[in-house]
């Protein structure tokens, strides 16, 4: 059972899906379509979110996904999240994720720590950390590459092993640290990257 503050969240960013734009609808049904056509044919859609440092909106986008497959029951879809360059996974993104109702704890402190995080009863934790979208535990082939920085899009023209790639750039919420608006912003860019994960997910889930 996804924990109750989170559940909240995700019933009213699903309130929101009609502020999505018609264009970004597209974008975002073409994600759809290739997650749909795996389960069809019994296969397991890996996904992996790719931007520049693997610090914020990879991360947001991979955790979001998860709990989308598990709140629209589609346990077989695996994400994964990964960068041009390996950094850390950002205190202030960890933070939005927590203050919307995750649970990430620390599981191994170093400059580039590990997080243990959960987002429903009875779950094992999921790590995240920081990583090149090549490094393990991330799929080397049959895979989905969802570019979400514009940048990583245009430095990683090519990306091994996938069947399918697409950009669904969002603002980097970096340049708001360290100001007044840093806790707004991150927790805006949150919820907009998880109303539109939830949206892919819902498409799929309304033929399955």
């Amino acid at each position: 059972m996804i924990f109750q503050e989170l559940h909240s969240t995700i019933e009213r960013l699903k309130k929101q899906f009609d502020t999505i734009s018609f264009d970004r609808k597209e974008e975002l049904e073409k994600l759809s379509l290739y997650i749909k056509g795996k389960l069809d044919v019994h296969e397991t859609p890996k996904l992996i979110v790719i931007c520049t440092h693997n610090s914020r909106r990879s991360h947001l986008g991979q955790l979001w996904l998860a709990v989308a497959a598990s709140y629209y029951q589609l346990p077989k879809i695996e994400t994964f999240s990964g960068g041009t360059e390996a950094t850390a996974f950002h205190p202030n993104a960890v933070a939005a994720l927590q203050r919307i109702g995750f649970t990430l704890t620390i599981a191994e402190q170093a400059k580039n720590p590990v997080y243990q995080v959960r987002w429903q009863t009875n779950q094992d934790a999921y790590e995240a950390f920081s990583k090149k979208f090549e490094d393990a535990p991330n799929p080397t082939k049959e895979f989905a590459a969802i570019m979400v920085c514009s940048e990583a899009d245009e430095g990683c023209p090519y990306v091994p092993g996938t069947d399918f790639r697409i950009a669904l750039p969002f603002d980097d919420p970096k340049a708001f640290d360290r100001t007044d608006k840093e806790a707004a912003k991150y927790d805006e860019r949150c919820e907009q990257i998880g109303m539109e994960m939830l949206y892919v997910i819902s498409k799929v889930s309304e033929n399955n």
